[in-house]
């Protein structure tokens, strides 16, 4: 079985109340993480796609294996851990306030990825799709990404790389000195606009760009959020702006434009196609409540382009 793109990383079970937590808000429960939103996003577009990490043998982690299975992502090389628990969030959503995210992941399987995990990966896969959250979780977990990009090379995958920074789990200082070597080891370096100095040298944006494409990057996008998106390489510079769109939820919007811009690029599409797809897969994401529930099908963005006055019946 051929992979399009394996994403490695945590996965947790996401806590979500409807309404203020604190107030004993009713609750639901999900799969969360940053790599397996991509994972899914892809996989709804129809491209074959894996997601390889550790889970604890409970029924946190049995709840994310029969999410990723049922839609279709690749979960044969998913480790359990016996002797580890699951990672949770909680996330805290009181009425018109933006939501407040609190993780319990110290110690859980997620957290502990390994480079032996790594060898499991499939060998077929063209892209291979990390983050900076996972090696921000442990020693062990930041060499599993350093493995999995020297295993890429390997393989003759290409590698993208989402700084994906989250100052809760440590200080821009630290999350410098682990992410810019990894950054410059990419071929496709994925940023928001305050995320890029932490991965490369210089005094503006323009700088920092040119000091990535000066290695082995050869392309760097920049998510501009409301703004839209900028795609940079040697040979200039493309922008697509965002699609307008009420936003009820933040979570994940990152992750769908990355996995709607990979497809794009899996396609062979022109690169304002992929920024495009991109835009629109980040614009369902905000549009609803969830991490990747809002992930598009293909049929989905094809509806998006041409809006139709009526329902369906």
């Amino acid at each position: 079985m051929s992979t399009d793109v394996v994403t490695i990383g945590e996965a947790m079970i996401a806590f979500r109340s409807q309404g203020q937590l604190s107030l004993s808000a009713p609750m639901s429960a999900s799969l969360a993480g940053a790599e397996t939103n991509v994972a899914i996003g892809l996989s709804r577009l129809g491209h074959a796609s894996a997601w390889v990490g550790a889970l604890g043998v409970d029924p946190a982690g049995e709840l994310a294996v029969r999410t990723l299975r049922a839609e279709g992502v690749d979960v044969r090389n998913v480790r359990r851990d016996p002797s580890r628990p699951t990672g949770i969030m909680l996330v805290d959503m009181p009425a018109m306030l933006p939501p407040v995210v609190t993780y319990h992941r110290r110690g859980s399987a997620g957290s502990h990825v390994s480079t032996s995990d790594i060898v499991a990966a499939p060998r077929s896969a063209r892209i291979w799709h990390l983050t900076g959250v996972t090696p921000a979780l442990s020693s062990e977990a930041h060499a599993a990404i350093q493995a999995a990009i020297d295993t890429a090379r390997t393989y003759g995958a290409l590698v993208s790389f989402d700084v994906n920074y989250r100052a809760k789990l440590w200080g821009r200082d630290s999350a410098a000195e682990a992410l810019a070597p990894l950054a410059h080891q990419a071929d496709i370096v994925i940023a928001s606009e305050d995320e890029l100095e932490l991965v490369a040298d210089g005094i503006d944006e323009k700088s920092r760009v040119a000091a990535l494409l000066a290695g082995v990057p050869s392309e760097v996008i920049i998510k501009r959020g409301s703004r839209g998106a900028d795609h940079m390489s040697l040979n200039g510079t493309v922008s697509c702006p965002a699609f307008a769109v009420t936003e009820v939820n933040s979570i994940g919007a990152g992750d769908a434009f990355t996995a709607g811009y990979l497809s794009g690029f899996l396609d062979g599409a022109p690169i304002h196609e992929r920024l495009t797809r991109g835009a629109m897969c980040g614009a369902l994401a905000v549009s609803g409540i969830g991490d990747w529930e809002q992930a598009p099908t293909r049929a989905q963005l094809t509806t998006l382009r041409s809006p139709r006055e009526e329902a369906s019946r």
